[in-house]
């Protein structure tokens, strides 16, 4: 076979089990063609050989044997034995008669090649008894044949003797030619078998390329249907069932691409508007925020009455501030146009930056050793620390820890910060869903003083520097829930992250 019919025979491939399928077939059919067609030769050459010979033995001993006088001597035995041999038959004679009562004498045509010895013992003895005339059997003597071997050699042996008292004869025949005939025959049948075999695998390849490569193309079109190619379809020729199949597939990938750009398009239209409502709300926030803050420094001078309604306009003007900040930040991470902008940071100095801008150094211990630099984007590593830390402790309880490790990958090295709390930990049902955004624990409570966007927006300035963060429950040495841990995974250098981001950019640029 080919190298391109061997390569295309993977061990698990629909095209071996095929071409096997079709070479056992051919291979039990040939076989059991072959078997019945020797069987029957065989038998045939043997039983037109044996017939030939006893027949012709059977007649020598009626006209030349029967003729002999009741006490022949060796030599009259010995004279008609290779008369009776001469014969186109082919095969050795032995008589056996009697000089007195109980005295046997021997006649061989050759006594090298055949003797009394080579006579099966079973033969000889069917061969001498003698058995009543009835209705059923007209003589008392038979004839008897069998076949024996020696020296590797096949030979038929007859025997049988004359009625009335003559000598008793015995007939070898050699099969050498017969077996040399059969040996030939089941040479030719085991080469058409093997030929038949591999006819059956080349008809099998090519009867498996006709029916997989639609199979083929049909897989290699669902593989660039599922890489986002939704303009791929195949090419309809024919009215069988792959040509149904393949016209499915058109319709079912045509309905798919319609679905895509209907939601694409609805996604955009979202995504844009809540770009455009967050832009602007930010000028009339801006106004009310300085409002705020002037109403907040003048809060211990206004009217008792007043004061609660100030306090609850201050607070919640903030957490509308954050909460479009948010917004506009969501937007930019769906939208793909966010970037890295790096700086080579001291992890320490970032951490207590981040804590100290938010009064939060005397509720937050660090573990970090200085000198631990990366090259990271700072103000997105500040606002992940920010969402973590003040997570920790809005809802866990101090002191909250905030731990620096450095690891060695396979990949280099990354950044390890994790960030502890000692309150209640988080609901096992929780778990999964704690970087979803807008994720409430409590759905009794969907109003809290979060947007809920919070994680979720760490979690995307993770994976945007190539990281990643994992929440997890820890536990005390008794094995209770002892607050919950967040670990943050960066790469310490993210330049390469930064630079696909860019090239992915770029092409963005180009197709639009």
């Amino acid at each position: 076979m080919s190298k391109g019919i061997i390569a295309g025979l993977r061990l698990t491939s629909l095209r071996l089990r095929l071409v096997v399928v079709f070479a056992l077939v051919a291979l039990t059919a040939a076989a059991a063609a072959s078997g019945i067609a020797y069987w029957l030769n065989r038998e045939a050459v043997l039983t037109r050989t044996q017939n030939g010979a006893l027949n012709d033995f059977r007649q020598e001993m009626q006209n030349r044997a029967a003729t002999l006088p009741p006490r022949p001597t060796e030599e009259e035995l010995r004279r008609t034995a290779e008369q009776m041999a001469s014969g186109s038959a082919g095969y050795s004679v032995l008589l056996i008669g009697e000089r007195d009562a109980g005295k046997p004498i021997v006649g061989a045509s050759d006594p090298d090649a055949f003797t009394l010895a080579d006579v099966p013992r079973s033969l000889q003895t069917a061969v001498e008894t003698k058995r009543p005339v009835t209705d059923a059997n007209d003589f008392p003597y038979h004839l008897f044949w069998q076949r024996t071997q020696r020296e590797s050699t096949p030979y038929l042996v007859g025997g049988t003797k004359i009625d009335g008292g003559g000598p008793t004869g015995y007939m070898f025949k050699s099969l050498a030619a017969e077996k040399a005939d059969l040996n030939s025959l089941g040479w030719s049948l085991g080469i058409a078998t093997g030929l038949a075999v591999i006819g059956s695998v080349l008809l099998a390849q090519v009867a498996s390329s006709t029916v997989l490569r639609p199979v083929q193309r049909l897989g290699e079109a669902a593989r660039q249907l599922g890489e986002g190619k939704l303009d791929t379809r195949l090419q309809v020729s024919g009215t069988d069932e792959l040509a149904d199949l393949s016209r499915t597939f058109n319709s079912a990938a045509e309905s798919l691409q319609k679905r895509v750009a209907d939601m694409s398009a609805r996604d955009e239209a979202s995504r844009r508007f809540v770009a455009d409502m967050s832009h602007e709300l930010r000028t009339p926030l801006t106004a009310l925020t300085a409002v705020t803050e002037v109403l907040e420094d003048e809060q211990d001078s206004l009217d008792p009455m007043i004061a609660p309604a100030v306090a609850l306009v201050v607070s919640e003007t903030r957490r509308l501030n954050d909460l479009v900040e948010n917004l506009m930040e969501v937007t930019r991470f769906d939208a793909g146009t966010a970037r890295l902008v790096l700086d080579d940071v001291d992890i320490a100095d970032q951490i207590t930056a981040c804590i100290d801008a938010r009064a939060w150094l005397d509720a937050v211990d660090l573990d970090a050793e200085r000198g631990i630099v990366s090259r990271l984007d700072p103000r997105r590593l500040d606002v992940i620390l920010a969402n973590l830390i003040g997570n920790a402790l809005k809802h866990g309880g101090s002191p909250v820890r905030v731990s620096v490790r450095t690891e060695e990958t396979e990949t280099g090295e990354d950044l390890v910060i994790a960030v502890r709390d000692h309150g209640p930990g988080i609901p096992e049902e929780v778990l999964p869903h704690v970087f979803d955004r807008f994720y409430k624990a409590s759905a009794s409570r969907p109003r809290s003083e979060g947007s809920g966007l919070g994680l979720s927006i760490a979690m995307e300035n993770a994976v945007i520097h190539g990281g990643s963060i994992t929440a997890a429950n820890s536990a005390d040495a008794e094995g209770r829930v002892d607050g919950a841990v967040f670990v943050l995974r960066l790469p310490r250098d993210a330049s390469g992250i930064a630079r696909e981001l860019q090239t992915r950019s770029s092409q963005g640029e180009e197709e639009r």
